[in-house]
């Protein structure tokens, strides 16, 4: 049996994706493949996604934005879209799903606060996840 894959994909790939493989390359190890990119890529990876990220042992600094690629979203067993701009066309064959992720700022909370709220948010999700994919 071969092993479950996941794309997340946010608009830039600079925040929430890399965010979610991150923490599922934590909670998976080896035992999912986990990929990330954007739909209009950014430049970098936000420093405080990957701040917040360190603060509980995930390392995404060497990461970089990444065009979503077609035949990836096929050949994976699920994409992950977070929050509500990425759009991706579904394709026969692939699961999709949207994660309508927390938005702090909508509620007056910004910088680092904002980006624990975020992060904890979509490790929540990615656990849950995890679990359905039947990761220990």
């Amino acid at each position: 049996m071969s092993k479950p894959s996941v794309l997340f994909v946010c608009v830039k790939n600079g925040g929430k994706s890399q965010m979610a493989a991150g923490l599922m390359r934590k909670a998976a190890g080896d035992q999912v493949d986990v990929y990330s990119a954007g739909t209009k890529p950014g430049d970098a990876v936000n420093a405080l996604s990957s701040e917040t990220l360190l603060e509980v042992g995930v390392d995404i600094s060497g990461q970089a934005p990444t065009l979503i690629d077609p035949q990836l979203v096929r050949d994976v067993d699920l994409v992950v879209t977070l929050g509500n701009e990425a759009k991706v066309d579904p394709v026969a064959g692939t699961d999709f799903e949207n994660w309508d992720t927390d938005e702090p700022s909508e509620r007056g909370i910004d910088g680092i606060e904002r980006m624990r709220l975020v992060r904890d948010d979509i490790a929540a999700r990615v656990a849950a996840l995890a679990a359905r994919l039947a990761v220990r």
